[in-house]
């Protein structure tokens, strides 16, 4: 019954963590698109001028031909920059879906959050191409790269955006006038740890569930759309990085839920 119970448990974490892709997913086709548009074009343009060079090498013009040859080296530079943008997305991507070795790695704090809610945000876009909402970052670059779990982390930091975004949604579909949804990500170091703070001006949290927005299986989402673990596993996860999640929250203004880690140990 124990192994049967564990067996469970291992198998609805997974559920979680390949649903939090799937959310992921959207958003990186949407990224993904743009380096391949740029390589895509480069490409065509170089072809063209590879054949310009051509026909000026036939009449014996070389200053031209050399000109054209440095549009096309320049041409393949933009190509390289925007196949290594496609290609950190994909990496990205194949780190937030594998199984977490429990090997810490140097991370740089500023760049996955920021990264994290550019996909996040893309991803509700992907789906409903009317959603708005203002993004605010206010990074401490005196963070610098920590030691932690990347894919791990990622997860908990992935979650709070969706939670803010799907907040601000849906307060946005109340209509109050002079409404700006607003969803900030910071980061801040103070001493011997960091904070990653996920703040939204949506609904808020009422008083008598904010005590149980932690516990497995409780949400707030209609039925199908939220297994009730994202927040408990984000609590375990900062919990195993010896770090604390706090939320703060006033209903019918807003959240703000804020990651503690210690730096480097």
């Amino acid at each position: 019954s124990l192994s049967q119970l564990k067996s469970t448990q291992s198998q609805l974490v997974q559920s979680e963590k390949m649903a939090s892709l799937g959310e992921l997913t959207a958003g990186i086709a949407h990224e993904i698109q743009n380096p391949l548009n740029f390589v895509n074009n480069f490409s065509e343009v170089s072809i063209e001028l590879l054949q310009e060079m051509k026909t000026e090498l036939d009449k014996g013009n070389a200053e031209d031909a050399k000109d054209i040859a440095t549009d096309v080296i320049q041409n393949l530079d933009k190509i390289t920059y925007h196949g290594k943008r496609a290609d950190s997305i994909v990496k990205g991507m194949l780190q937030h879906s594998r199984s977490s070795t429990g090997q810490k790695e140097l991370t740089d704090i500023n760049a996955l959050c920021d990264e994290y809610l550019r996909l996040a945000y893309h991803g509700i876009r992907a789906k409903d191409s009317g959603f708005n909402v203002t993004l605010e970052t206010d990074f401490d670059n005196t963070v610098g790269q920590v030691l932690i779990q990347p894919q791990e982390i990622g997860r908990v930091v992935l979650n709070l955006i969706n939670n803010a975004l799907y907040a601000v949604g849906d307060k946005k579909k109340l209509h109050k006038e002079g409404y700006i949804p607003t969803v900030k990500v910071a980061t801040k170091r103070k001493e011997n740890e960091f904070l990653i703070s996920v703040e939204d001006n949506g609904g808020g949290i009422p008083d008598t569930i904010k005590e149980k927005i932690f516990q497995p299986f409780f949400t707030t989402k209609p039925t199908g759309q939220g297994t009730g673990l994202g927040l408990s596993l984000s609590y375990d996860i900062v919990k195993a990085h010896k770090g604390e999640l706090k939320v703060e929250s006033q209903e019918g203004i807003g959240t703000s839920f804020t990651i503690t880690l210690p730096m480097n140990q």
